[in-house]
């Protein structure tokens, strides 16, 4: 059965926000299919209107153009992992725990495991690893950044440095930790499943638990901390 959470996104990355429609929530559903099939760089509103049944002109009515579609849908996939985050925290005290819960998260937010029906994370997460840069390494990200396009993802990471904070109030980068760990649960998924030799991790029939641990070992160490057992 379908959950029915809505993510807040800013609403000038959309004409209409998606998820308040069935088309629009179908035009979400597929754009991430057809995004993860064929690429980003080959995908079109023409080609997602005949996946839908739809016309090119009905997908205008919801987004601008299609970088605004992928930021998006990558804002979509930080929330959803923010909420996440919150959700697994909501009544841990202890610090080290609660990074040790936010890197789980982290990793396991790249798996469909919620009853959301017109988002599969799973696939979602395929495109954030492809084709996450192209968001923001772009020459109208100053301008885009002033609009609060990625305001989730700063969200996101200041989650995790808060929580970061709250293990070594001294640690002097607690934001630059909080965005690699976030970049690098990413980039060694996709390190170890195309460029091995860039990566001391395997992924093997989706097992994540080497990049989780690789997380904390990085994390946890260069706080000088150990990892809390669960009680």
């Amino acid at each position: 059965m379908a959950i029915t959470i809505q993510m807040k996104l800013n609403e000038k990355l959309y004409l209409r926000d998606p998820q308040d429609t069935k088309l629009g929530r179908k035009i979400i559903q597929y754009s991430i299919l057809l995004i993860d099939e064929i690429g980003f760089e080959a995908f079109t509103f023409k080609k997602l209107a005949e996946q839908i049944g739809s016309t090119e002109a009905s997908v205008y009515r919801y987004f601008e153009n299609k970088h605004l579609l992928l930021v998006y849908l990558l804002c979509w996939y930080w929330e959803w992992m923010k909420f996440r985050i919150d959700y697994n925290t909501m009544n841990i005290e202890n610090p080290k725990q609660k990074l040790h819960i936010a890197i789980s998260s982290i990793v396991d937010t790249t798996r469909r495991n919620t009853s959301i029906e017109f988002v599969d994370e799973d696939v979602l997460h395929r495109i954030v690893v492809a084709e996450a840069t192209k968001a923001y390494h772009t020459k109208e990200v100053d301008m885009e950044n002033k609009h609060g396009f990625f305001l989730t993802y700063k969200a996101l990471a200041k989650k995790i440095s808060d929580i970061i904070n709250e293990i070594d109030p001294s640690y002097p980068y607690p934001r630059a930790l909080a965005s690699t760990l976030l970049e690098m649960a990413n980039n060694h998924i996709y390190f170890a499943l195309h460029l091995p030799a860039l990566t001391d991790i395997s992924v093997e029939n989706g097992d994540l638990s080497e990049v989780e641990k690789l997380l904390e070992d990085f994390a946890f160490g260069l706080l000088n901390a150990g990892v809390e057992e669960e009680s």
